[in-house]
């Protein structure tokens, strides 16, 4: 089901306005990211939901003050705000303009530090040095707000790394910017080079694994990244080794469960999540997650359908998981359908739409889709509001297997004698002991 539309069309959600998230507490959520991603995520909510516009500004405006060079975002931050404020008859927010200044000063000063430096390392030939100085000056141009420059400096210290430390370093650099950027051919070509670097850590494998599943998450592909996070080591969630400049194991809860849950059949959901002690780890971050995860497995489908629905809101606000809300839900469903049916021969179609908080009507149009597809073998019986299934008739099946098997028989008789016969009658084509041909006797 999964794979049918890894190659559709996704579903784009970036016009869809929440009015009313339902779980998210700002603070709370956006205190697990830090540097751009902190910030994007801010932005990205401000733009979709009215009621958390001021205060997600607010807080992006602040940090780009504390830990950022990137004083054009501040600018157009800080005008985003005034206008939202001044739409709503609230006094305007003081740019720090001293503070603008001061920064656009300092880092057009440091560029032209570095790039000296840069030079000079080149004029002495120091491979470790001109590889810190591409690495320093990719840092400024990430931390000025400049990611494709800061991806040209990272993607050149690749000339200059010496040692399996230095490759990791600079993949993961790579890959970070590209997930900014959204170029996720460059996180699958830098997460294999990385994987096939020697002495690799465990944290470092875990970060990988994460980008490789976000990779395939923008790609559809959520079978393939469903595996990625469950493989996932709990490690990363610890503060000395998180990842949280990219995503924060709350998330690797919420799109590890939901891509399960949208490609994986019942034995994978049983075997690859619930009994995987590794991930049940992240899944005490989200309860919600493991509660719907158990649900759908225990076939309490309204249980499952009202979590959905509870967390939609907040999940299209997510920066990686909006575009793929519609989609994610859409085969969750189809699953759940498919599974309350399978072990029937038939099914009263009004119980089976009061468990799906559905019409039959619409519930008849599922299903119809569903059988069309192949994924459910059953007939509708629209008169009765039946479902039924489809009896196979094994006698037909095995009288016609006899008669393929007859068949067969015979034809492989007909040749044997056809050869017996030719042998008896010497017509047979040889080769002769010089090797120079053949000759028919």
């Amino acid at each position: 089901m999964e794979d049918s539309n890894a190659n559709a069309k996704r579903k784009r959600t970036l016009d869809i306005i929440v009015d009313s998230p339902n779980n998210l507490d700002l603070d709370s959520y956006i205190a697990n990211y830090k540097g751009h991603t902190k910030v994007d995520r801010l932005l990205f909510i401000a733009k979709r939901c009215p009621p958390l516009q001021i205060d997600a500004y607010k807080l992006a405006l602040q940090e780009l003050r504390d830990s950022s060079l990137d004083h054009n975002k501040y600018l157009n931050t800080a005008n985003k705000l005034n206008e939202v404020l001044a739409n709503q008859g609230y006094p305007s927010y003081p740019v720090d303009n001293a503070w603008v200044e001061t920064t656009q000063k300092r880092a057009k000063a440091a560029l032209e530090r570095l790039e000296v430096e840069l030079k000079n390392f080149k004029n002495n030939l120091i491979k470790e040095s001109i590889r810190m100085g591409h690495n320093d000056l990719g840092d400024h141009y990430y931390n000025c707000g400049n990611p494709t420059n800061a991806l040209k400096c990272f993607s050149r210290t690749r000339d200059y790394c010496t040692t399996s430390k230095h490759v990791i370093e600079m993949c993961l650099n790579v890959i970070k910017v590209s997930i900014e950027l959204g170029n996720f051919s460059h996180v699958h070509s830098y997460v294999i080079k990385a994987e096939s670097t020697p002495d690799i850590q465990p944290v470092v494998q875990a970060k990988l694994k994460v980008a490789a599943a976000l990779a395939h998450l923008d790609s559809n592909k959520y079978k393939q990244a469903a595996n990625l996070f469950l493989e996932t080591s709990f490690e990363i969630s610890h503060p000395q080794n998180n990842y949280s400049e990219v995503i924060s194991p709350n998330d690797i809860a919420v799109y590890g469960g939901l891509c399960a849950l949208a490609s994986f059949d019942r034995k994978q959901l049983k075997k690859q999540v619930i009994d995987n002690t590794e991930f049940k780890q992240f899944l005490e971050l989200e309860p919600h997650i493991r509660e719907l995860i158990y649900g759908f497995y225990n076939s309490k489908y309204s249980i499952v359908l009202d979590i959905l629905e509870r967390w939609k809101n907040d999940y299209l606000l997510d920066l990686h998981l909006h575009n793929h809300v519609e989609s994610l839900y859409d085969n969750i469903r189809k699953k759940a359908l498919v599974q309350y049916f399978s072990p029937f021969l038939t099914v009263d179609m009004n119980k089976m739409a009061q468990s799906f908080g559905t019409t039959v009507q619409k519930l008849e149009r599922e299903l119809a889709k569903l059988i069309t597809e192949n994924h459910i073998q059953a007939r509708i019986d629209s008169h009765k509001k039946i479902l039924c299934a489809k009896q196979q008739d094994h006698r037909s099946g095995i009288f016609q297997k006899s008669l393929k098997m007859g068949d067969e028989y015979e034809q492989s008789t007909n040749a044997m004698l056809l050869r017996m016969n030719l042998l008896k009658m010497n017509l047979i084509v040889q080769t002769n002991q010089k090797g120079e041909g053949s000759r028919r006797h």
